[in-house]
Order: C-alpha cells, then structure tokens, then sequence
C-alpha cells in the first residue's frame, strides 16, 4: 500500500475525510476481538446491549443516525 502523507489527507475536502475515516473504522471492526475493552468500558456497554435486547424497537437504524450525523441534527434527538 502506498503511504498518503497527512497533509495530503488534510488537504482532501471534509466529505472525503470523512469517507476515509468510514472505510478505516470499518476495517477495524472486522475484527472486534483486535480491540480490548477497558473494565471501565464494559459494563456500559454490556448494559445498553442488555437495554437493547429488551426493547430492540428503542434503537435507530445506523443510517437514520448517519443521515442525521450528516444533517446536523444529531444532538436536537
């Protein structure tokens, strides 16, 4: 693989950034097991996975959050 220099990936407009920050986080959870996760971490995420499977109808779809990541709405939820 070619090596892209920060200031070139700084120089890319923001919705490029933003893209190669997608494909990068989606390479790393393919493989979960490749990240630990702290005591401090784990029992939240444990509770809202337990929250979830309760109510799985409380969730939103992650391309509902997305569209609203995008929007700017995000926070007014």
């Amino acid at each position: 693989m070619d090596k892209l220099p920060v200031a070139e990936i700084l120089e890319l407009p923001v919705a490029e950034r933003l893209r190669l920050l997608e494909l990068i986080w989606d390479s790393i959870t393919e493989v979960p097991e490749a990240l630990p996760l702290s005591p401090e971490v784990k029992p939240d995420l444990e509770a809202r996975l337990a929250e979830f499977e309760a109510n799985p109808e409380s969730g939103v779809p992650w391309e509902d959050v997305r569209k609203r990541i995008r929007q700017g709405t995000w926070r007014t939820v």
